[in-house]
């Protein structure tokens, strides 16, 4: 996939089309994330979950050089996948608080609620930064990096962002619960 990306950035930056160079950059740089993470603080990554980091973003990537227009539904696989991951880590941080403070609980239930909020807030924050981009780019001329295509396209984001969180929300403490001990390990051995 990174080898892909990195195509995608000279192929932008060869045919002078700043969008393929901004997300190929971008998402090239995700993906060093999870490696930067293991080798400078020792957090144990588990090669699953760097495919799933890795995807979403690689996904975005390539929705973003033209298969948006081309495949309807990709837009629709991307938001879910990323809702996914951003549910997956919002569940993963708040177990690992609960795992490694003594005074804090967040009982399963409301784990749940807590999993599909957070999704939903990180979904409206995401479509005001396309809709910012869009009103900046009408201002400017320039082409931006993300795009709006009106209401529809917003609530069918909406819709498919609450998908992937009610997958993670349901399936995901019984899948998530190791890695959220694993961080909260880390997290003890750091202080």
């Amino acid at each position: 996939m990174q080898a892909v990306l990195v195509g995608m950035v000279a192929f932008g930056l060869l045919d002078g089309n700043s969008k393929a160079v901004v997300n190929g950059t971008v998402t090239l740089l995700i993906t060093l994330v999870p490696g930067a993470l293991e080798r400078n603080y020792g957090l144990p990554m588990d090669p699953w979950l760097v495919l799933w980091i890795t995807a979403a973003a690689f996904l975005h990537s390539l929705g973003s050089s033209g298969l948006y227009v081309s495949i309807p539904w990709w837009d629709h696989v991307t938001h879910a996948l990323s809702a996914s991951l951003v549910a997956g880590a919002g569940y993963t941080v708040a177990r690992a608080v609960d795992c490694h403070h003594d005074d804090i609980t967040v009982p399963r239930e409301i784990a749940f609620v807590y999993i599909f909020v957070v999704v939903l807030a990180f979904g409206v924050v995401w479509e005001l930064l396309e809709f910012g981009l869009d009103e900046l780019s009408t201002a400017t001329g320039l082409a931006m990096p993300l795009a709006q295509h009106g209401l529809a396209d917003t609530m069918h984001d909406f819709m498919y962002n609450s998908l992937g969180a009610l997958v993670v929300a349901v399936f995901g403490q019984a899948h998530l619960t190791g890695v959220a001990e694993v961080v909260a390990a880390w997290w003890r051995s750091r202080q």
